[in-house]
């Protein structure tokens, strides 16, 4: 027999949801019962770009509705684009935010409603209004439950009157920075400072003292403004312990709410999700049922209808839980509701626009939760730097294999381009078991045979991270990767077997006379190559860590060729595997016998970089670049004492002059990019010698912002600094 948790992760509906959505509110067959008038969806024009966009395609197609794609021109060749026939150019970057253009995209389309997806105008009660003012239907709540949700401080005044218990903190309109930080001393440090309008961790910010509010402020109110086009922000009670536990609600036109359980997503990073999961772990089951029912509480009270989110701040501390926010969307989580749930939650949006009642009372609901489910968002991002996003072609991708317990989300395939107008999330894995202990080695499993090349991603502090002896037990707080930073974040040496698969599948490749012009050949230029049997020297160089904190290995490996498919390997001159046995299955695939193991190593090189994937690790090398290269073309280093940009950007503020003197960590430039905030701090005491790029400047990745002079011994550093 089957177990239960195998069971297909999105359920099919007894009949098919497109003879649902499409019937006529008159029907040919005689009856005696009168028909339910439904509206009709017949072409959903989906307002959203990546995965969530594919996302509530494949469920709408799979039920024979047809719809419509909106790109921006960064975008044109993006999955999201290329997946319908029916496609719209809406033109720049920021077009996702423009209620005008997506209303006559629709329009011009024939398309009879709007999916909005997460992010960008879901949340947007004006574009709400719009698609009904144009007899466009939205597949969301109505939009005086978007306007009560979407701003935290009336939202919160309306949960205290349902009885949903809320943060102590100020909620009102009096936005005079001394008056803020007077409300914040009443309050008590520490405090967090959020945008009403916020959402996904941007404008929000943590003062832990008086000294730093008006700083904090600044930055949040700046982010606000960027990201939702207002800087109103409230201030609250900062909770030191605090557990993030959010309910899935949904609700429809008939006055039935139902909770599907709960997820936790505790563990964040700059205030946003990188692992969620459900249930929460170690929940009292009355405590449990408690959140459940006070989220009803809060969408009842809004008279709410579709998907929507309550999040609640839970105090480690005290068991004690508060209601945070709500969010009237699909949430990018979802998916791990549904694979507990077992339901398509895209499909009970459409029933649910359409008119009809919920599938499931919250009994059955219940009924059919089962099992634990993970998600891990897949991000190009540098851990090692503080998150910051990156961007960039994927070159190589490889993923776990889909099962119905291994679901990926995913909004790019491998050539496709993460854009840096846009939020970094590459993918969502998510898995799941009978048990958490189950779900959790499934997750490891899957992350280990996930491979990523042409940018940085969060996959290998993933793995770190779903090991840790306090998650596997369950002891999650916001706080978690600061915690145990050092445990997440700590070097290891790199096997002496990763070089020396590194060196073979070099020479392996170019076994073939080299050519003089090759400015990355193993030898430097140096000496040729034949097919005869001889020694080989490959030179690489590791570097871990970030910021301040980076350290670089320079390793030699000796290569002899004692037959067509046999060596003798040398790394560092101290580790020697002799007589081993390789070959290529492909040209990025290596097999080695070793006297003590086998090894299947993919190894991808792009120019001097080599990326090795081996037994569930990713190790990146470099092939130092011969100096005369870099003199032929005129690549200049940038000055001594420069400060670089760390990733693509654009120059917010400029908080130094030239001849100021700044102190270490202290505030050079405040720079954005994909929407985030990232303050450049000094990474020494010195003096501006130069500022490089003013207000508004676009930079690229590697640039100098500020170049430092050298005064009374100090010096600027030649890298970029941690934010």
């Amino acid at each position: 027999m089957i177990p239960r948790y195998y069971t297909r992760t999105l359920r099919r509906p007894p009949s098919s949801i497109s003879t649902l959505l499409l019937r006529s509110s008159y029907s040919s067959t005689p009856t005696s019962t009168p028909q339910p008038s439904y509206k009709p969806l017949t072409n959903i024009l989906i307002a959203n770009r990546g995965e969530i966009a594919l996302r509530v395609s494949r469920t709408a197609s799979a039920h024979g509705i047809r719809t419509t794609a909106v790109y921006t021109v960064p975008d044109r060749l993006a999955p999201h684009a290329l997946c319908t026939p029916h496609s719209v150019n809406i033109g720049p970057p920021s077009a996702y935010l423009d209620v005008e253009k997506i209303i006559k995209a629709a329009k011009d389309s024939g398309c009879d409603s709007v999916h909005p997806g997460y992010g960008f105008l879901s949340e947007n009660a004006k574009f709400a209004e719009r698609c009904e003012q144009e007899g466009l239907l939205f597949i969301g709540p109505p939009p005086s439950a978007i306007e009560q949700m979407g701003n935290k401080s009336e939202s919160k005044n309306i949960m205290i009157s349902a009885g949903v218990p809320c943060i102590p903190g100020y909620h009102g309109p009096n936005q005079d920075p001394q008056y803020l930080l007077s409300e914040a001393t009443k309050v008590g440090f520490p405090v967090l400072i959020k945008a009403v309008k916020g959402g996904g961790g941007k404008g929000m910010r943590i003062s832990d003292s008086p000294l730093n509010f008006l700083d904090q402020l600044a930055s949040a109110k700046s982010e606000a403004v960027s990201s939702f086009g207002d800087g109103t922000v409230l201030i609250e009670r900062y909770i030191t312990t605090p557990r993030h536990i959010e309910v899935q609600v949904f609700a429809d036109a008939h006055g039935n709410c139902v909770a599907l359980g709960e997820r936790d997503c505790s563990v964040q990073r700059r205030h946003q999700k990188i692992l969620e999961e459900s249930p929460a772990p170690n929940l009292d089951p009355t405590i449990r049922r408690d959140i459940w029912e006070k989220a009803r509480a809060a969408a009842i009270a809004v008279g709410y209808r579709g998907a929507g989110t309550v999040e609640f701040i839970f105090d480690n501390d005290t068991e004690e839980f508060f209601f945070m926010e709500m969010n009237t969307r699909l949430q990018v989580e979802h998916p791990v509701t549904e694979m507990v749930t077992e339901t398509d939650l895209v499909e009970w949006q459409l029933r649910v626009a359409r008119g009809e009642p919920l599938p499931w009372s919250q009994e059955q609901v219940e009924k059919k939760m089962n099992g634990w489910g993970f998600e891990a968002r897949i991000y190009a991002e540098n851990p090692d730097m503080n998150f910051i996003p990156d961007s960039g072609p994927l070159i190589h991708l490889k993923t776990p294999t889909p099962t119905d317990t291994v679901r990926i989300d995913a909004g790019f395939g491998q050539g496709d381009i993460v854009s840096s107008h846009y939020d970094p999330m590459i993918a969502k894995l998510i898995v799941k078991g009978p048990t958490r202990e189950a779900a959790l080695l499934k997750l490891r499993k899957a992350l280990e045979e996930y491979e990523v090349v042409g940018m940085s991603t969060n996959i290998e502090f993933l793995k770190k991270l779903v090991v840790h002896p306090a998650f596997v037990k369950g002891d999650v707080e916001t706080g978690f990767i600061q915690k145990y930073r050092e445990d997440l974040f700590k070097k290891v040496e790199t096997p002496s077997e990763v070089f020396a698969q590194a060196a073979l599948s070099v020479l392996v490749n170019q076994n073939m006379p080299q050519a003089y012009n090759d400015p990355f050949s193993v030898g430097g230029g140096g000496v040729g190559y034949t097919r005869g049997l001889q020694a080989r020297k490959v030179f690489f160089t590791e570097q871990k860590g970030g910021g301040e904190d980076i350290t670089a290995r320079n390793v030699e490996v000796a290569v002899t060729q004692t037959s067509p498919q046999t060596y003798d390997v040398v790394v560092d001159g101290k580790i020697a595997f002799n007589n081993i046995t390789t070959s290529l299955s492909s040209p990025t695939k290596i097999i080695t016998f070793y006297p003590h193991t086998r090894l299947d190593t993919t190894v991808v090189r792009d120019e001097e970089t080599l990326t090795v994937f081996q037994q569930g690790k990713k190790f990146t090398l470099t092939i130092p670049r011969p100096a005369w290269f870099d003199k032929a073309l005129g690549i200049k280093k940038p000055a001594e004492g420069s400060v670089l940009a760390p990733m693509p950007c654009k120059v917010l503020r400029v908080m130094v002059e030239e001849g100021e003197k700044v102190g270490k960590g202290g505030a050079l430039v405040v720079i954005e990019s994909m929407k985030m905030e990232t303050v450049i701090r000094s990474p020494k005491e010195g003096v501006v010698g130069r500022v490089v790029h003013g207000v508004g400047e676009m930079v690229k990745m590697g640039t100098a912002l500020v170049e430092f002079v050298e005064e009374g011994g100090v010096e600027g550093g030649d890298k970029a600094p941690s934010p």
